[in-house]
């Protein structure tokens, strides 16, 4: 057997390792202009938006004071930013759990072998699709109290259940959150779906073969593949209702009486209705940090979670 004979390394090979190790000064220089525009288009403007919120700023006028941290600790205390603070709180934790499990449900339904599954995996899916500006007034003629939905009732024989389904505080609520999980159920669908046809079906079959129902089948064999989607999913679901504010704005305008304001519609009513940029701002910071902290978490907790299977 022939020794094995070391090869030196010329120069030449060093840098092309060096070349592959590691971005070079040509590449970093190539993206100067890159980086550049985006400082110029999103890092400075949100620096320096971010400092009017520390200052008394109605947005027009060049007399601007400092207030320091006045507007924060305004945003703990006002009771319409508390209160909607809840409404986005309660929005964003009921659209979570129903849109995924409804999302869930249809993909285990799509992902059977019926005949019609292609169909209905492009029917589910189109709503999320559309623009839920579109949705959104698309629903709102439907819930309007001369609208389909109550004429429907009435045409049935059910005028009892006629409602004011965005005029009231309870139905607002409701009307907002059924939309949404109308809308974007279909996208949870989705994932659900790729994550459901990375399932081994040899594990499948053999769970069968040992007796397991669909039930225990679905929580021990076919959610532990699932982990992923699901970290996904809850993910999106969350930020997503956090930072709600299409549906709202349109749906209800955050009426009545303010019932039905989330913290981004009661951002753009301080802003643009009553001239508080500067509160506004600060609203906006800590609905940011809202979302990051409250998604951070949930994502740490969802790693863990799917770490153990």
């Amino acid at each position: 057997m022939p020794a094995l004979v070391a090869t030196p390394r010329t120069p030449g090979s060093r840098r092309r390792a060096q070349s592959l190790s590691g971005p070079s000064r040509w590449t970093l220089f190539f993206a100067l202009p890159a980086v550049a525009l985006y400082c110029f288009v999103l890092v400075v403007p949100t620096v320096r938006g971010a400092g009017f919120a520390f200052t008394d700023w109605d947005g027009i006028s060049r007399a601007i004071e400092w207030v320091g941290f006045d507007n924060f600790a305004r945003v703990v205390t006002d009771p319409d930013s508390l209160a909607a603070f809840g409404v986005t709180l309660l929005i964003a934790g009921a659209v979570t759990v129903v849109q995924n499990t409804l999302g869930m449900l249809l993909a285990l339904g799509v992902n059977s072998r019926i005949r019609s599954r292609n169909i209905l995996r492009v029917l589910l899916f189109a709503p999320a699709v559309m623009t839920p500006v579109v949705t959104a007034y698309v629903w709102k003629y439907i819930l309007a109290p001369d609208g389909v939905l109550n004429g429907v009732l009435d045409g049935i024989g059910l005028p009892a259940l006629k409602q004011s389904w965005l005029g009231s505080p309870q139905w607002g609520l409701v009307s907002i959150m059924l939309v949404i999980v109308w809308q974007f159920s279909g996208y949870s669908m989705v994932i659900f779906l790729a994550g459901l046809q990375g399932v081994p079906t040899e594990v499948v079959e053999a769970s069968i073969m040992d007796g397991a129902g669909p039930v225990r089948r679905f929580w021990y064999v076919v959610r532990p593949f699932l982990a992923p989607a699901i970290t996904i999913n809850l993910m999106l679901s969350v930020i997503g209702g956090l930072k709600l504010f299409d549906q709202v704005f349109i749906l209800t305008g955050g009426g009545p009486g303010g019932s039905t304001n989330t913290l981004s519609t009661l951002i753009y009513k301080n802003a643009f209705t009553f001239g508080e940029f500067g509160y506004s701002i600060a609203m906006a910071i800590v609905l940011t940090l809202l979302v990051a902290i409250i998604s951070s978490v949930q994502y740490r907790g969802l790693s863990k979670n799917e770490a153990r299977g």
